[in-house]
């Protein structure tokens, strides 16, 4: 006779992974959320939630191959935060509140300890971001993955009143003001490991850039959070836009938010972590290159007329940010002049 765990599928795996995160899930409740995990689907009720004539927004995404260095140096904490902030970003940019969370998990064997881990981080993002992981999937597929390896998507669902979307009202004049990023985020990793190869370190190395730090513990640094800060602002009636900055760097993101008509004029140098004027050198990566393909010390940009009371707002919430340049007006589709000092960020 042959059972599903000679295939190599264990359910009491997967049952006792539920039960371990039951606490984790729990503590992300947040008004609206009805029912608990283990349906067949998740209810979520708006009117109780506080909105009156609300849109829907939702979004996906995963962590790349910033999973391979989790897998890799056995950090598997952090990169459940790591979900969870490329999905809230990407909401909060257009206005809406982030309202609840599933993840999907896949694996060849499941290594209950680990994937607790990975889904404590994920409410941990959860709670942070003020929404609820109302569930998701636990998919466990023998010959699919390498032994350790795993791969995780998440879906995020936000709401905002019809009248209070973003982008809204961007002209010629507003000021581009940069939020910092706590480290690489979840982008470019792909490259990261490669400069990591050519200069022949590993994880448990020591990190060049961060003193006292191995290399898997600093790049491992989880995405930051900038839901409650962009939301507060929003309130408060200060942004026009905001844009997430994400693969693709400042190039590639400023222009979805923009109108046709508008450019971003990118201008103002800012402090760079260290990662990155490391990551230049050692892998000898053009600046053109380094802007496109990492967030270079930037994780947000909002769009904004007042820049003085949205910088004192910031300084009000224990946050800081950076003018990094403004929006003018130019011919045609929407577009970013990068115009930063020749020896920036020397």
């Amino acid at each position: 006779m042959v059972s599903y765990r000679d295939a190599g599928v264990d359910i009491e795996a997967g049952d006792a992974l539920v039960e371990a995160i039951k606490p984790a899930a729990a503590a992300t409740r947040r008004a609206g959320v009805m029912g608990g995990l283990g349906g067949f689907g998740a209810l979520f009720d708006l009117k109780a939630a506080g909105f009156a004539d609300p849109v829907l927004v939702s979004c996906t995404d995963g962590v790349g191959t910033k999973l391979m260095v989790a897998i890799e140096s056995g950090r598997h904490d952090g990169v459940g935060i790591d979900l969870v902030a490329m999905c809230v970003n990407d909401l909060v940019v257009q206005g809406a509140e982030p309202l609840f969370f599933l993840d999907y998990f896949a694996t060849g064997k499941l290594a209950v300890a680990d994937a607790s881990r990975v889904v404590q981080g994920i409410a941990e993002g959860c709670r942070l971001s003020g929404c609820a992981l109302v569930g998701g999937e636990t998919a466990e597929m023998p010959g699919m993955y390498g032994p350790g390896h795993y791969d995780l998507a998440g879906f995020a669902v936000g709401a905002a009143e019809r009248g209070a979307l973003l982008p809204r009202g961007v002209q010629p004049g507003d000021t581009l003001l940069g939020l910092p990023a706590s480290g690489v985020h979840s982008n470019g990793f792909s490259l990261v490991r490669r400069i990591c190869g050519i200069a022949r370190l590993g994880w448990a190395d020591a990190a060049p850039w961060s003193p006292g730090e191995s290399v898997g513990e600093a790049l491992m640094v989880p995405t930051q959070l900038y839901v409650k800060p962009v939301l507060a602002l929003h309130r408060a009636g200060y942004l026009r836009a905001a844009a997430h900055i994400t693969g693709g760097g400042l190039p590639g993101n400023l222009p979805r938010v923009l109108p046709a008509g508008c450019c971003a004029v990118v201008d103002r140098p800012w402090p760079v972590p260290p990662v990155f004027s490391w990551l230049a050198r050692a892998g000898k990566v053009a600046r053109d290159e380094m802007l496109r393909v990492f967030n270079c010390g930037i994780g947000m940009v909002l769009v904004v007329a007042d820049p003085q009371a949205v910088m004192a707002a910031l300084g009000e919430m224990g946050e800081t940010g950076f003018v990094i340049g403004r929006v003018e007006a130019c011919a045609g589709e929407a577009s970013v002049r990068m115009a930063l000092p020749e020896n920036w960020p020397a």
